[in-house]
C-alpha cells in the first residue's frame, strides 16, 4: 500500500529541488528526515513538509505503520513559470521567467 503527497505551484525552480531530492528514493522515512533537516535551502524545507504530509497521509487514511515506511517516489514535475518584465537601459526590457514546481512524496511499506 502506497499514500502520497503533492504540493503544487511552488515558487522554487524545480532544477534546485531536484538536487535537494536526489538521493531520498528508497530510503527509510526517519533517515530521510534527518537528511533533509540537515540539509540547507530553502528546497528542503518544503520537500520535508510534503514528506510529512505523505506519512500522515499513510498512518491516518491507510492505517500504516509509521516504522516500516519507505521513501517509494520523490520526484519534481515543472509548474507554470511566469513572466517579468525587467527594466532595461534605453528604454528596453528583458523578460525575467519566475519558474515553479510540482513537488511529488510517495512513501510505501518496506518490501
Amino acid at each position: 500500500m502506497e499514500a502520497k503527497a503533492i504540493a503544487r505551484h511552488i515558487p522554487i525552480s524545480p532544477l534546485k529541488v531536484r538536487r535537494t531530492m536526489e538521493g531520498l528514493h528508497g530510503l527509510p522515512v526517519a533517515e530521510a528526515q534527518a537528511r533533509l533537516r540537515m540539509s540547507r535551502g530553502v528546497a528542503s524545507q518544503v520537500v520535508a513538509k510534503v514528506l510529512k504530509s505523505a506519512v500522515a497521509n499513510a498512518e491516518n487514511n491507510y492505517e500504516l505503520d509509521v516504522d516500516d515506511l519507505v521513501v517509494a517516489r520523490a520526484y519534481v514535475d515543472r509548474g507554470p513559470a511566469t513572466k517579468r518584465m525587467i527594466p532595461r537601459a534605453r528604454g528596453r526590457a528583458d523578460v525575467m521567467v519566475k519558474r515553479s514546481c510540482h513537488i511529488t512524496v510517495v512513501v510505501g511499506e518496506r518490501a
